[in-house]
């Protein structure tokens, strides 16, 4: 049986559909460590870089300190804080090692989407909405982050996918998720191999699956004079001489 046969028939058999390692139970489990973190890290970032690009001030602060968290590996601080205090479970975010490490995965993206969306309204807007009376904050939240939002929403699709995709680093630690079947099976050997195929094919379909969801979100919130509309195809100016200058040609 060649290999692509193999993974086949592991998707085949009714035990991995069924119990706490049945893939419906540890889809839900990746869903929710990733919802959890994803959600925090809406709280955290979002609200502040909003209002500190309506403010227009800390933004290259604000963008560089969100940044370090680019450049601080998950698997890191997953590996040394569970060396350092051993596994931490907490209720609903459960593993606490996984779930800082997907917030400061998640929060860069963020930060930098929401506070280019509001710092960059045109000032045209913003002057027209203070001329009509409205105060600072209606100013905000009627004006400025409808046209922001597109961005906004941009930042956290990129960092939904981005947690998700990551979030198989629980399995290190025990913590559930799709991620199980890849560890199980790297630890079982080259005989398993099918099953880690599986695993990492399940973890691509789930963020492609959140890739499509959230873009349907950022369509729907996105301001109807704000999307894109299809460009009208111009037909191409014939340049051919006519008339008398044909003539000419073809005299010469």
């Amino acid at each position: 049986m060649n290999f692509l046969g193999s993974v086949v028939s592991w998707f085949r058999l009714r035990e991995n559909w069924q119990g706490a390692s049945g893939i419906p139970n540890r889809l839900v489990q990746h869903a929710e460590i990733s919802f959890v973190a994803l959600a925090a890290a809406v709280l955290l970032a979002v609200p502040l870089a909003v209002w500190l690009g309506h403010k227009r001030r800390f933004g290259l602060l604000s963008v560089n300190i969100s940044n370090i968290g680019r450049a601080v590996p998950s698997f890191a601080i997953l590996v040394v804080g569970s060396q350092l205090v051993g596994p931490q479970t907490v209720p609903v975010v459960g593993s606490w090692f996984v779930f800082v490490a997907l917030v400061v995965l998640a929060i860069p993206p963020m930060v930098t989407n929401a506070y280019v969306g509001m710092a960059e309204v045109p000032d045209d807007l913003r002057d027209a909405a203070r001329g009509m009376g409205l105060s600072d904050r209606q100013c905000l939240w009627s004006a400025e982050l409808p046209v922001a939002l597109p961005l906004v929403m941009a930042g956290v699709r990129t960092s939904a996918v981005q947690v998700v995709a990551t979030a198989t680093i629980a399995a290190e630690v025990g913590a559930g998720g799709l991620g199980r079947y890849i560890v199980e099976g790297l630890s079982l050997g080259p005989t398993y191999n099918q099953e880690v195929f599986a695993g990492g094919l399940l973890v691509a379909l789930l963020a492609l699956t959140t890739e499509g969801v959230f873009a349907l979100i950022q369509r729907a919130v996105t301001p109807r004079g704000l999307r894109q509309t299809r460009t009208r195809r111009v037909r191409p100016v014939d340049k051919t001489p006519v008339g008398p200058m044909v003539a000419t040609v073809g005299a010469a």
